[in-house]
């Protein structure tokens, strides 16, 4: 019997190109970090000396204060994410359908909002001691300074222990359900249930998420920074702006970008490990048992299980930064708000526009050919997520100082660095990945015969695109549109670099006014990305609840 002919038309040369020189933009700013250490060049000349002199100076500070922060925060947020997610999926109490959603809501809060709202609040001139020395008649600092390692470990557990929360609910729904009841019915008790057969199946999805926390942790700079946290993403900024040591900046770059390859690595064989648990249950396992009804002191846990992340990392942040609002409404900058909200939602359209329209082009792509150079142009540009926004700026500015030393007279520097051209290219270097990964989910959903019946009926090429795909994939790209605008509007270490003159951003201007201590007047920016940032966590949480249905 013949294996079946394949209607997919063969890579053309000319489409070839353009996906190599396509996926060369995507990955240049992290290529151009490597050269550094380029023997021939003049940096790695003096790249051992300037090594040895980080090795005896700031580098020990960085990777221990690196160190501390990512295992403090990787098992904060661990036992958070999985007890929380254990709470509502093995469990029944009153309100557990409702903090299934609620516990997603700190995903709607940027870290270094967090970070703004608890300092305001627990710092010795904040509301907080204020009241208790004239209640009490005390003197002096009365709480621990929330600007310090363990303020900033506080602060990225419950910012980022849903991404540990959603994987290991995934897995405990999905793979543990079936073979927590096949224990009850051979006589388990229900400590042996959970401890025993739920949590180890959830070990893969929890590493998963665990992976995806340090990677954000090792990205962040907005609550280092303001805290004053010495890690290799706040020496990276130090060395290239305080210091001027493009070389040094570089050098950096790459140490922290090795560190989150690791991760990834380990991410990803974290995801490999879940789908075979998955690939092992088979339909059965899709079968939800019935959860353990709590009551009395069981049920209180589960409610302070449940309610503390929720309560820490969303409602008393926003309650924080709401008590500006409502004590003096002159302070805040209501008549700047349109113009910083205004030049977000420009650079955040153009870019969810352009991702969007790459994303389209690379899917297509793939799914006419997979060959491998259209394989390798696709993992590459999916690349861009994991790399933090101080990488991909060292990796931008690094040329540009080349072309301006090489060609003073050359107008590319001013291009890159004086218009929206650089920052919407660091954008799309961050998070075209997120808008790829949207519309290869909705690519999935489309059986292939309905490609190979248009190319008979003789509809091809763009027409295939713009006559069958896109009706079908509209809304995977409102979604992919969606998530890379939100990402835009809160990512802070490129805008704050590449932003053009006098267009400072919610995010920027949040970031300002904070470090200024007029957290006040940072109140309403902060609000506002809040308030984006819920638009997504909204769909993501409705998408949970039908998936259950």
């Amino acid at each position: 019997m013949h294996a079946p002919l394949s209607l997919r038309p063969p890579a053309a040369p000319l489409r070839t190109i353009f996906l190599i020189l396509l996926a060369l933009a995507l990955v240049l700013p992290v290529l151009t970090v490597f050269s550094a250490w380029w023997p021939g060049s003049a940096g790695g000349a003096q790249a051992g000396a300037i090594v040895r002199e980080m090795a005896a100076t700031v580098l020990p500070e960085y990777l221990w204060t690196t160190a501390v922060l990512g295992l403090a925060v990787a098992l904060g947020a661990a036992a958070v994410g999985t007890a929380s997610a254990a709470a509502v999926t093995l469990f029944d109490f009153p309100g557990r359908r409702k903090l299934e959603w609620l516990l997603l809501l700190p995903l709607a809060m940027p870290a270094y909002v967090t970070a703004y709202a608890y300092t305001d609040f627990l710092q010795y001139s904040g509301p907080l001691q204020v009241g208790l020395r004239e209640a009490f008649g005390l003197e002096g600092r009365l709480l621990p300074e929330v600007r310090s390692l363990w303020g900033a470990i506080w602060v990225f557990i419950f910012s980022l222990y849903p991404y540990v929360y959603l994987l290991a609910r995934t897995a405990l729904t999905e793979r543990a359900a079936h073979l927590m009841e096949a224990a009850r019915l051979l006589g388990a008790s229900p400590a042996r249930r959970i401890w025993q057969v739920a949590l180890p199946l959830a070990r893969p999805a929890v590493a998963a998420g665990v992976a995806l926390v340090l990677m954000e942790t090792l990205a962040d700079f907005g609550v280092t920074s303001y805290f004053g946290i010495q890690t290799f993403t706040v020496g990276i900024y130090k060395a290239w702006l305080a210091m001027d040591d493009r070389l040094a900046a570089a050098q950096l770059a790459t140490m922290l970008l090795v560190l989150v390859a690791l991760l990834l690595h380990l991410e990803l064989r974290a995801q490999r490990r879940m789908r075979f648990a998955a690939g092992g249950v088979g339909r059965a396992g899709s079968a939800e048992a019935e959860p353990l009804r709590l009551s009395g002191g069981g049920r209180l846990l589960a409610w302070g299980v449940c309610a503390v992340p929720v309560v820490m990392g969303f409602f008393a942040p926003v309650l924080f930064m709401l008590r500006p609002l409502a004590s003096d409404w002159s302070v805040l900058p209501w008549g700047r708000f349109l113009e910083w909200a205004g030049n977000s939602v420009r650079l955040g359209a153009i870019t969810a526009l352009l991702a969007v329209l790459i994303s389209f082009v690379l899917a297509f792509a793939v799914r006419r050919s997979r060959d491998l150079v259209t394989r390798a142009v696709v993992r590459l540009a999916s690349l861009g997520y994991a790399v933090p926004g101080a990488v991909i700026v060292v990796g931008l500015l690094l040329p540009v100082g080349w072309v301006q030393a090489a060609w003073p007279e050359a107008r590319v520097p001013a291009l890159v660095t004086a218009t929206a051209v650089g920052i919407v290219w660091a954008y799309l270097v961050r998070f075209c990945a997120v808008a790829l990964q949207s519309v290869q989910s909705g690519y999935a959903r489309v059986p292939l015969s309905l490609d190979d019946c248009s190319r008979m009926l003789g509809v091809g090429g763009a027409q295939l695109l713009a006559r069958v795909h896109w009706p079908l994939l509209k809304r995977s790209a409102a979604a992919a549109a969606l998530l890379v605008f939100v990402d835009v509007m809160k990512e802070l270490p490129a805008t704050m670099v590449l932003r053009p003159f006098n267009s400072d951003t919610l995010a920027v201007v949040a970031y300002q006014l904070a470090r200024d201590e007029r957290l006040g007047e940072a109140a309403l920016p902060s609000l506002a990305l809040v308030a984006v940032g819920l638009v997504p966590v909204i769909l993501l949480s409705r998408t949970l609840r039908s998936a259950r249905r």
